[in-house]
């Protein structure tokens, strides 16, 4: 039962006041924007990041943020649809797990555009993305976010707006009354149906979930600006987010204790391009496996078990899209086995018809293990037995994965991340120079020379390859 009276004034009145940030604080928020800047342009160079890119330079071009990428400018709205839609381009964006949800995609991505429009500060414009971060992942635990994606809705569509308004309205000087109202017009702007994941084709539509969100929580702040008066208690009112989204919500999660750190330090970086809830079934593929030194061709047999959540939606055995690929667990398990983990390229289309992947699907069974729902929502466990063809046997359980807090991924994991996307995508970028901007973002006094690094050196020429 719900009982906050004023639980939207509340958050939002923590969330205009939130200027102090630590040294741990602002290293992390480094990392954070450097593996945003790096993940959204390599999903600037999919086809999705390109239609994304055309829909706002059709529709929303001339403003002062940029399309990273190609490097055009846009208005901060049409620029956070585009920035989101590439951000979540490739399964490699950050993730928090206890609201299920990808905030970096959503909300960094609506800094950096509202930052340049408004000017801002390498401060303010990282104080909003901890602000953002917040929101949206405290809306997002309220909400029992488990239970709202096991109902359908994806949650980074879903909580995302509330996440974009906050880090626009801190960029925009609001105060509490006026962020409770951007949130109430956001309410109205909220969704996110995981039907994609249901479907071998037209699952291109996920990569906007992220897009979607920053581009109606920026228009939120931008018509409350504009004197567009709406409700004040969108989270628990009797039609407010909680009430109609949550099951059997706990507002309570949308407090946090003195001396608790921010959510920014609960994020988990994707070192591998699928779904979070098989990175951990990736690591014990390669414990069981020895670090991948038994070949798929001395296995006969492969057993997974799995929480609740990570079966439902995840079972397509011949996927017919990049994003359906890297959302089925038989995809993910015979696509690493054969190739390696960190061949982002073997979800490609060229890859769906790989005779040994298909060999690989074909032995493997699924089952639900209730005994790994204990871990939930702080983890994505995940169990694997092998049954060799030698009659031998091998067992490997993970809890925690790689990139998880429990197992961070330090700067030098986020540069070499960011080193093979960049051999992915255009080995022209020059990420060490990426890196100084970031590390120097909170002392600058605008957004001007990381902006220098948002334009791909060869994303024309790259088009056209394409193209042909």
């Amino acid at each position: 039962m719900m009982e906050t009276a004023n639980a939207t004034m509340n958050l939002a009145a923590e969330m205009t006041a939130l200027n102090e940030l630590s040294p741990e604080d602002i290293a992390q928020l480094q990392l954070l924007v450097l593996d945003h800047v790096a993940v959204t342009l390599c999903g600037a160079t999919q086809p999705w990041g390109r239609i994304a890119a055309q829909w706002a330079d059709r529709h929303g071009a001339g403003g002062g943020a940029t399309l990273l990428g190609g490097g055009a400018s846009a208005g901060a709205s049409a620029a956070g649809m585009a920035n989101g839609a590439s951000a979540h381009g490739y399964e490699l964006d950050d993730t928090h797990e206890k609201s299920r949800s990808h905030p970096g995609a959503v909300v960094i991505t609506t800094a950096l555009a509202v930052g340049a429009e408004t000017d801002a500060s390498g401060r303010d414009i990282m104080t909003a993305i901890a602000a953002g971060y917040e929101a949206m992942t405290r809306i997002g635990m309220a909400a029992n976010a488990v239970e709202v994606g096991e109902a359908g809705f994806h949650s980074t569509c879903l909580f995302g707006p509330f996440g974009a308004a906050a880090a626009a309205g801190r960029l925009m000087g609001f105060n509490a009354e006026q962020l409770a109202q951007a949130w109430g017009i956001a309410l109205s702007m909220t969704g996110g149906a995981s039907q994609f994941a249901f479907e071998p084709k037209g699952t291109m539509v996920k990569r906007m979930h992220a897009g979607i969100p920053a581009h109606n929580g920026i228009i939120a702040a931008q018509f409350m600006a504009l004197g567009m008066a709406a409700p004040v208690r969108a989270i628990e009112g009797e039609h407010g987010f909680l009430h109609l989204f949550g099951k059997d919500p706990d507002p309570s999660k949308l407090v946090k204790a003195d001396g608790d750190p921010l959510e920014i330090h609960a994020m988990s970086f994707k070192p591998y391009s699928c779904c979070r809830k098989f990175h951990s079934l990736i690591d014990a593929l390669s414990d069981a496996t020895d670090q991948f030194a038994i070949p798929p061709d001395a296995i006969s047999g492969i057993y997974v078990q799995s929480p609740k959540g990570s079966i439902e939606k995840h079972m397509m055995r011949r996927p017919d899209s990049v994003m359906a690929a890297q959302y089925a667990m038989p995809y993910i398990v015979a696509a690493t086995l054969v190739h390696g983990p960190r061949r982002y390229d073997a979800y490609g289309v060229d890859y769906h018809g790989d005779a040994k992947i298909h060999d690989v699907i074909d032995k493997i069974d699924v089952a639900y293990d209730p005994t790994l729902d204990v871990h939930m929502p702080g983890a994505m466990p995940n169990r694997v037995t092998l049954q060799l063809v030698d009659g031998g046997e091998r067992k490997a359980t993970v809890i925690e994965s790689t990139g998880s807090p429990e197992r961070p991924m330090a700067l030098d994991g986020v540069i070499g991340k960011a080193r093979s996307l960049a051999a992915m995508t255009d080995p022209d970028i020059d990420i060490d120079a990426l890196a100084e901007s970031v590390m120097g973002l909170w002392d600058a006094p605008d957004l001007s020379a990381l902006a220098k690094h948002f334009t791909l050196p060869n994303y024309h020429r790259l088009a056209a390859d394409a193209a042909d």
